[in-house]
């Protein structure tokens, strides 16, 4: 009887290993999916950051009117 306990339990501790090894594994793949993913997402947007941060180093001036100045009605002016 001793000598299936001796048997069992390493196997059961394999099995063990073997699922979460198995799981660990298919969450990394998973990850890696998902960082390509968001890569994909996030490459226009750097891209752009890119453009705007080498012309702002050439000195061209903005295309847009910064959002702090936008005409909205404040304290010191009515709604219209």
């Amino acid at each position: 009887m001793l000598l299936v306990v001796w048997i069992a339990v390493p196997l059961l501790c394999l099995l063990v290993l073997g699922f979460l090894a198995y799981g660990v594994l298919g969450a990394l793949q998973r990850l890696g999916r998902e960082a390509e993913g968001l890569q994909r997402e996030v490459a226009p947007l750097l891209a752009q950051a890119q453009q705007v941060q080498a012309g702002r180093a050439a000195g061209e001036p903005m295309g847009d009117q910064p959002a702090n100045t936008s005409r909205l009605p404040g304290p010191a002016q009515s709604p219209a």
